[in-house]
């Protein structure tokens, strides 16, 4: 089985996943249709899937025509009636090939958010918008304590998962994540990779858990230094618990230029 990214929009990533022995493939979040039935045109494959992890345009745009040309299951969040064939919430599962997927809630970025998680072989996870490399989505249905759920659930999962996130913000986050911890060595180091990355057009994405929680500052909240750096950037006296300290960090990456 092969993932790989189809863009979309300005920073889209369409995830579309392959088998080596399947003219079929699966599409997670395909907010454009053109964009997955021109890839399905010239090499000649039929969409037999869709994985939807929350109901925002971007992520959902293209499901309604795509269903009409492939007539396909639909697996996503239950409200989502109009679209989704296969409703499933936390602990579902969903077979995609020969690979068992287990539906994670992580409410924080909308209160339908769902990530998609294999632990076969090399494990898997399709975050959405809740986990990006380098950062975390904005906060804007569910609450910082939701957030913050959904980051500890992230962090339990095996060091070696792959995290494939459906935007192209990595520049962006890691400016923000060197304004909290300048010196983090494996930060400055993953940037300049991914600095090379992108001016030769490449994705930085998929990313690995176990450099997310050397740094990303939303699975590091905890830390003293970044908490301090991001009170100070907020004009705040640095938070005593876990919930507000998260959400400090978030505020000075939402309020950060």
């Amino acid at each position: 089985m092969t993932i790989f990214p189809l863009p979309a929009f300005n920073d889209n990533y369409i995830w579309i996943i392959q088998d080596k022995d399947s003219s079929g493939i699966w599409a997670v979040d395909p907010g454009k249709a053109d964009v997955v039935l021109n890839y399905c045109r010239e090499y000649k494959k039929t969409l037999t899937g869709i994985l939807i992890t929350h109901h925002h345009k971007d992520h959902t745009g293209g499901v309604a025509e795509l269903k009409q040309h492939s007539n396909c299951p639909v697996h996503g969040p239950e409200h989502l009636t109009e679209l989704v064939t296969h409703p499933v919430d936390d602990n579902d599962q969903v077979q995609i090939f020969s690979k068992i997927f287990t539906v994670i809630a992580t409410p924080g970025h909308t209160l339908d958010h769902l990530c998609y998680f294999s632990k076969q072989e090399t494990p898997i996870l399709f975050s959405g918008d809740t986990l990006f490399k380098g950062g975390c989505g904005r906060i804007m249905e569910g609450t910082p304590e939701q957030m913050l759920t959904a980051m500890t659930k992230i962090s339990d999962l095996p060091d070696d998962t792959l995290i494939y996130g459906t935007h192209e913000y990595t520049l962006a986050n890691y400016r923000f994540a060197l304004s909290v911890e300048p010196n983090n060595k494996d930060l400055i180091e993953s940037n300049n990779t991914c600095k090379k990355l992108r001016a030769e057009e490449k994705p930085t994405l998929p990313t690995k858990l176990s450099l997310e929680k050397k740094t990303n500052p939303f699975l590091r909240s905890h830390i003293e230094a970044i908490k301090v750096q991001a009170a100070q950037q907020l004009n705040e006296i640095p938070a005593e618990n876990s919930i507000a300290a998260f959400s400090q960090v978030r505020r000075a990456k939402d309020s950060f230029s």
